[in-house]
């Protein structure tokens, strides 16, 4: 088991920052990689980044490429998301997740957090 616990949301003007956290606890030996997702009020949750935790190699959705950073501390077990120049429409329920190697199998996303919130007025 793998324990994924958020913190950093919040109220933002547009064009501000903010930086989330995600901390994990339990088997995070296990842990192959980890990402960031979003659900907005009334639309499916979406991948936003993801960071390979042997490596460091990042991938982003298009919409927050260049203005997003993933980024880990392995030391700490904790994945970061900074997040420059936002915008109104990155408001939504921020959720972490991961992905585990087990017997050899990468799992899909089967670890998740319980969401921070994150509003970005105009």
């Amino acid at each position: 088991q793998v324990q994924l616990d958020e913190s950093g949301g919040g109220l933002v003007q547009a064009g501000g920052s903010l930086r989330l956290s995600c901390a994990a606890s339990g088997r995070t030996f296990s842990v192959y990689a980890m990402g960031w997702f979003r659900q907005a009020p009334g639309k499916e949750r979406e991948p936003v980044a993801a960071i390979i935790w042997s490596g460091g190699s990042t991938t982003y959705a298009d919409s927050v490429k260049g203005r997003f950073t993933i980024s880990r501390d392995n030391a700490k077990n904790t994945v970061y998301l900074q997040m420059n120049s936002l915008k109104p429409e990155d408001t939504a329920v921020y959720y972490c997740a991961a992905k585990i190697l087990s017997k050899g199998v990468i799992t899909e996303y089967a670890y998740w957090g319980q969401g921070t919130q994150v509003t970005v007025s105009s």
